[in-house]
Order: structure tokens, then C-alpha cells, then sequence
């Protein structure tokens, strides 16, 4: 991958506190957005991804990727928008999971596993 995954940007690390949820990643080149801890306090922060020619995006301070916090008037806005986003897009869990499930082959070898599981729990009980 050519860009700095949103899960690991955590500088300045006097100021974020972690990753709460990652609502849209795109890609390599577009805009990301999550819930972070900032200042112990959640909020919404956004970054461009970064590409092969700059992989550690915008914004970056010190040679390190960071985030932008977005003011408390448009986080909700721009929270929203970017969980729509992330419904449409081919990135996303939620496609991730339709694609799982259209796949018949890897859908029976999951069952099979869990019912391995099932059968392990039941011989031991």
C-alpha cells in the first residue's frame, strides 16, 4: 500500500489518544475520516490519503501523518457524509461482507469451521 492507513496515524501523540473508528477510507489519494480521541475528548478528524509520491498524506507535521480535527459545528455533517460514503463505496465492510457471502466456497468452508468449533465445545462439556 502507498499511503499511511488512517488506523495508524497517531501523532501528535501528545494530543491523540487513539483510534475509535475509522468511518471512510477510500484509498490511496482521497479523504479519510474517523472518530480519534483528541485531548481525551472524541471527535471527528479528517486527512487526505497520502500515494506513491507522497505517502504520508496531508495534513503532516515533522515527517508525520496527523489529523485534522474538524470544529464541532461541522463534525456531524461531515461524519455523515462520510458514512454514506462509506456505504457506497467497494472499500467498504459492508461490501467486503456481501462479497464474503456471494462466495459459495469460502461461505462452506466458514461452516464447516464453525461447526468444528460447535462439535470441539460439545465433546468437552
Amino acid at each position: 500500500m502507498s499511503y499511511v492507513r488512517p488506523e495508524e496515524v497517531l501523532s501528535p501523540k501528545s494530543r491523540v489518544g487513539g483510534i475509535l473508528e475509522v468511518i471512510h477510507d477510500p484509498g490511496e489519494g482521497g479523504m479519510s475520516v474517523a472518530r480519534i480521541l483528541w485531548d481525551g475528548e472524541p471527535v471527528v478528524a479528517t486527512r487526505w490519503n497520502g500515494n506513491s509520491k507522497q505517502p504520508l498524506g496531508n495534513p503532516m507535521s515533522r515527517r508525520r501523518a496527523t489529523w485534522f480535527v474538524v470544529d464541532g459545528y461541522a463534525a456531524a455533517q461531515v461524519e455523515e457524509a462520510a458514512r454514506t460514503a462509506a456505504e457506497k463505496s467497494p472499500n467498504s465492510l459492508l461490501s467486503r461482507y456481501r462479497e464474503m457471502a456471494s462466495d459459495a466456497e469460502q461461505e462452506a468452508e466458514a461452516h464447516e469451521w464453525i461447526e468444528g468449533l460447535i462439535g470441539d465445545a460439545s465433546s468437552e462439556g
